[in-house]
């Protein structure tokens, strides 16, 4: 590249976006153009107009497949993600091909993310486009439910991504998030259609897991389980289902 490579780095921790500017500093190539939380991100984008941007997943006010959802695929520079470890995420990514760092990495891993980066920067510069990121944004927005649950006087969005677990409860359904439990009028069928297969299975009839919560698989009687969550939930894994169950957890799913 003639010109100096634009990068920013979208990241709600101050320290961690230290990190990976500290690390580009020794890149002559490299610019870092800006910086900032999730929040800015759309902003920021648009006026510096970057060649690469590292983006953290998980950010408290917005997180980084809703500021893609912002900006627009076709708007968004070569993406190098950062994410702790998050099964969905990282087999997302596996699925679509697309780069990414795990929390903590290293500065050789660094070092091939930001080569590949500069790579497909390069080919962006020449007109070509990346059709990956819109693939993943459009599997994303088919597979990500959110849930509106009547409370009293208002009413509370539930995040799929935040359920633990789902128990069936008469005519209603509970959804387990941390600490809460919130009744929605639905049948556990009508829950099970909405959820993402890849990250939610139906250990039994009545009860829904968020498999990225599991902690523990304990042996029981006749083939039976039982599923420790990572609150220390136990659910039972019938046997008809734990072969299925267990397919989850072998290698990220190809796409149909």
């Amino acid at each position: 590249m003639t010109e100096p490579v634009r990068v920013v780095i979208i990241d709600d921790e101050p320290l961690a976006r230290d990190s990976i500017r500290a690390l580009l500093e020794n890149e002559s190539d490299i610019r870092v153009v800006g910086e900032g939380a999730g929040t800015d991100g759309a902003a920021l984008i648009a006026r510096t107009r970057p060649d690469i941007m590292f983006l953290d997943i998980q950010m408290p006010e917005i997180d980084g497949f809703a500021l893609l959802d912002q900006v627009g695929a076709d708007a968004v520079p070569a993406i190098v993600f950062v994410t702790a470890y998050d099964r969905y995420a990282l087999r997302a990514f596996a699925v679509h091909a697309l780069d990414y760092l795990l929390k903590p990495f290293d500065d050789q891993r660094f070092a091939q993310a930001l080569e590949h980066a500069r790579k497909r920067a390069l080919a962006q510069r020449r007109g070509e486009v990346d059709a990956r990121i819109a693939e993943l944004l459009e599997d994303r927005r088919t597979s990500h439910a959110r849930f509106l649950v009547p409370v009293r006087d208002k009413v509370i969005v539930v995040d799929a991504a935040q359920i633990d677990w789902v128990e069936a409860a008469d005519y209603y359904v509970s959804l387990h998030s941390g600490s809460a439990s919130h009744l929605l009028r639905q049948t556990m069928d009508e829950v099970e259609r909405q959820l993402d297969p890849r990250r939610f299975f139906r250990v039994h009839r009545s009860a829904i897991v968020n498999i990225d919560r599991v902690r523990e698989i304990h042996p029981l009687f006749r083939g039976d389980c039982a599923l420790v969550l990572a609150d220390g939930t136990r659910l039972k894994l019938s046997r008809s289902r734990r072969r299925d169950f267990e397919g989850l957890f072998s290698q990220p799913q190809e796409r149909r």
